[in-house]
């Protein structure tokens, strides 16, 4: 397989792979199709493994990537490191004031963002979309960075990268469509819903490509960019979100299983 990925250039890798993690979004939503609802320990096991990924990535994946890509360049490690990865936090908590969102569990009346008249269902798919903003982004840019020839950029650390989170994107695509289900849309809207989360993931993936490919200098930057993207939404989404009910064993277990599963996968492959 990554023989054959290796064959497309860095923009066409990045979209091949986010196409895959957006497949892997589709077929989480489809478990619609066989469960109305889901307890929500499950829930908060599910969210708990996509953190777990999303954290184990961020660093495995990106921000330790950056900081040998700083080095290589002549440059100081920690510099890119810090600066792309606060500028990531505030570009996703702009986002998040911005862009309107409900949780599940609350209230429409409790939506964040700028405040608007959208149904309930489409409020909470923009929740998880803006889980797949960085996500996107994230492997887009692992894949332009390739390209670059630095040695500690490599097309099998890009391809563990895009496999963590579409495996993270199975449990996330079910979490939408199947709280829908319960609430009482159809089963084909709720999947057309869990499904249409993901579709962000190509747009930014392309993006993240394309712009270190015009860039390289900024390499270090928009890889460290994209992880501090990636732990604001785990701090400030996930992880609340994961322990409403307080009940917080399942949630915690998902979280230490997702670092280990994306770890191993980047230590591996990577």
């Amino acid at each position: 397989m990554i023989e054959w990925i290796g064959s497309y250039t860095p923009v066409q890798q990045a979209l091949i792979a986010t196409c895959f993690t957006w497949f892997v979004t589709a077929l989480g939503a489809a478990m619609v199709f066989f469960f109305k609802e889901i307890k929500r320990e499950m829930l908060d096991g599910m969210l708990g493994f996509a953190a777990g990924v999303m954290i184990a990535a961020s660093f495995w994946s990106l921000l330790a990537p950056a900081i040998e890509m700083a080095e290589e360049m002549g440059n100081r490690g920690w510099i890119p490191a810090v600066v792309g990865f606060l500028s990531g936090g505030l570009f996703l908590w702009i986002i998040d004031k911005i862009l309107p969102h409900l949780h599940q569990g609350l209230r429409t009346s409790e939506a964040e963002g700028i405040k608007t008249h959208w149904q309930r269902s489409v409020l909470l798919v923009l929740a998880v979309t803006l889980h797949n903003i960085p996500e996107g982004l994230a492997v887009g840019v692992a894949f332009g960075a390739v390209a670059s020839g630095i040695p500690s950029a490599n097309i099998a650390g890009a391809v563990a990268l895009a496999l963590g989170i579409g495996i993270q994107n199975f449990p996330e695509g079910a979490a939408v469509s199947v709280p829908l289900r319960r609430e009482g849309v159809s089963r084909i809207k709720s999947f057309w819903y869990g499904q249409l989360s993901g579709v962000v993931e190509p747009i930014a993936g392309v993006i993240g490509a394309f712009a270190v490919l015009t860039m390289r200098s900024l390499l270090p930057y928009a890889l460290s960019f994209a992880a501090g993207a990636m732990i604001f939404v785990v701090v400030e989404e996930l992880i609340p979100e994961s322990q409403i009910d307080k009940k917080t064993d399942l949630s915690t277990a998902g979280a230490m299983i997702g670092f280990a599963v994306m770890m191993s996968l980047d230590v591996a492959l990577g």
